[in-house]
């Protein structure tokens, strides 16, 4: 059993500059940066059954947080593919106008390709990962694709944090390498 527990009457006051800070990167607006920290909040008391103890309660507020991110982007996103176009017709000499028409992208246009597309992905990704030397392997998906905390990572390899960067970043570039390879 894990020693990790969680009390969101200490949210606002241990976390929320840590993740307004995080937010802020990566959507670049203060007001939207703040609804998300204050969603992860609202979200978090609404599963706080679901908290199991084996992360960190700030590692768990992370993992919402960033559902929240994915989620705001695939909404603003859903926005594309809209177009308007003004077509000028004549019926007649007499009676003369414009025709605006609005062009909604089909959803469903493309979604095989895209499946496919992802599935090779996905599939080049793990080869390339297969081929990081085991270690820096595991770090890799710890930090990048399961998001635990630097210091969980730290503790479990004992490593320093710097060296911890230095394997993810070797991670990265190798990742990329492997990818232009096999996947570009």
């Amino acid at each position: 059993m894990s020693t990790n527990t969680i009390n969101p009457d200490t949210w606002v006051d241990k976390y929320s500059d840590y993740l307004f800070n995080y937010t802020i990167v990566r959507v670049d607006d203060r007001e939207v940066a703040q609804d998300l920290v204050q969603e992860t909040f609202f979200a978090g008391l609404k599963s706080m059954k679901n908290f199991k103890g084996e992360a960190s309660e700030r590692t768990w507020l992370i993992s919402i947080l960033k559902r929240k991110i994915i989620d705001y982007y695939r909404k603003i996103n859903s926005n594309k593919g809209k177009a308007e176009v003004r077509i000028k017709y004549t019926s007649d000499n007499e009676t003369e106008g414009d025709w605006l028409e609005e062009r909604v992208a089909d959803p469903f246009d493309g979604n095989a390709e895209n499946e496919i597309e992802n599935e090779e992905l996905g599939l080049a990704i793990h080869n390339c990962i297969g081929k990081l030397p085991e270690k820096q392997a595991m770090i890799f998906k710890m930090k990048t694709i399961q998001g635990f905390d630097t210091e969980a990572i730290c503790n479990e390899f004992d490593i320093t944090a710097s060296n911890l960067w230095v394997i993810i970043h070797r991670a990265r570039t190798a990742m990329a390498e492997c990818l232009e390879k096999n996947w570009f």
